[in-house]
């Protein structure tokens, strides 16, 4: 495949622009076009980026042979069918959808029309780029995800926002779907969705992870802690630090001035990996079961979270 794939990009919001950018900076594709609801938005995303700015889906969909969905979650499902039918290969942002159903059906329409389906599940790539993928299973998984509130990303609970991305790494370790909640907590400040939720989760094998995000706290946390038999590897990831007792050594030190490509800057990875597949015919990097099996285990968790507060999934 020598032409260049017309690229376009769902979404005109900050997250959107992200990757709008890194259309213009990877090999094989050229960003051609943004889409928005808001044609004010789409217009400023577009022009900022010397492409062609879209309101109308249908219409933009004619115009790209790839693209990217980075529009609010609730919207990821619906944007992605339509998206598959018109024959188009899609990178959608986790998660996946917010329905299994949507999920399957996504999966089946990539598969029976020969489509490439990739979630944008980055911190994937970060996790593989530490090393940490390569390792037996740990025995226990502490991850803390704690943001301040930002305004952002209110139409699901921080499951879908935040949580979903240690969903994903506890699905290279052990089959989730087989994952048993020992232990739910949640709070609820901004309205019906859980902006606090920390879940006891255990998995075959006898992996114990104990994970916990928010979108409340003044003092930001981001690290994860995998024990092992042989010892114990703590990484920090706003402090760019890490401990590490196990005999195995970190391919690359969080500090790194020089590191590679999925750790440097993993938007962009993901981007050249979807691309490349495209053009490839290759497996994606995060396929769409993989994003299905962090879709079911957020599911599971939203609804015990739900449940804590008598509320309705």
């Amino acid at each position: 495949m020598a032409e260049l794939l017309r690229a376009g990009v769902a979404g005109a919001g900050v997250f959107g622009g992200y990757h709008a950018n890194k259309y213009k900076e990877v090999e094989g594709a050229e960003l051609v076009g943004i889409f928005d609801l808001d044609p004010a938005r789409a217009e400023i995303g577009a022009a900022d980026r010397g492409v062609a700015g879209f309101s109308d889906y249908n219409a933009f969909l004619e115009a790209v042979d790839v693209l990217t969905i980075a529009t609010p979650a609730s919207t990821h499902g619906d944007l992605a069918e339509k998206a598959l039918v018109a024959g188009k290969h899609v990178l959608v942002e986790k998660p996946l959808s917010l329905d299994l159903a949507v999920a399957d059906r996504l999966i089946a329409l990539a598969d029976e029309k020969g489509l490439t389906l990739q979630v944008g599940h980055q911190e994937r790539y970060v996790a593989d780029a530490m090393g940490l993928l390569g390792r037996p299973a740990p025995r226990t998984l502490r991850s803390r995800r704690l943001n301040k509130y930002s305004g952002r990303a209110m139409d699901v609970s921080v499951v879908f926002d935040l949580m979903i991305h240690d969903l994903d790494l506890l699905a290279q370790f052990a089959p989730v779907e087989e994952a048993v909640l020992t232990q739910v907590a949640a709070k609820f400040v901004h309205g019906d969705k859980a902006d606090y939720v920390a879940v006891s989760v255990a998995l075959p094998g006898g992996l114990q992870a104990e994970l916990s995000a928010s979108r409340l706290e003044e003092n930001p946390v981001r690290d994860l802690l995998l024990t092992y038999d042989d010892g114990d590897l703590g990484l920090d990831f706003l402090g760019r630090m890490s401990r590490n007792t196990t005999p195995t050594p970190l391919p690359v030190a969080m500090d790194a001035d020089e590191k590679p490509a999925a750790l440097a800057d993993p938007l962009r990875f993901g981007t050249q990996s979807f691309v490349d597949a495209v053009r490839d015919g290759g497996a994606p990097i995060v396929t769409g079961l993989d994003g299905r099996a962090a879709l079911a285990l957020a599911l599971k968790i939203e609804e015990a979270a739900n449940a804590s507060r008598g509320v309705e999934s």
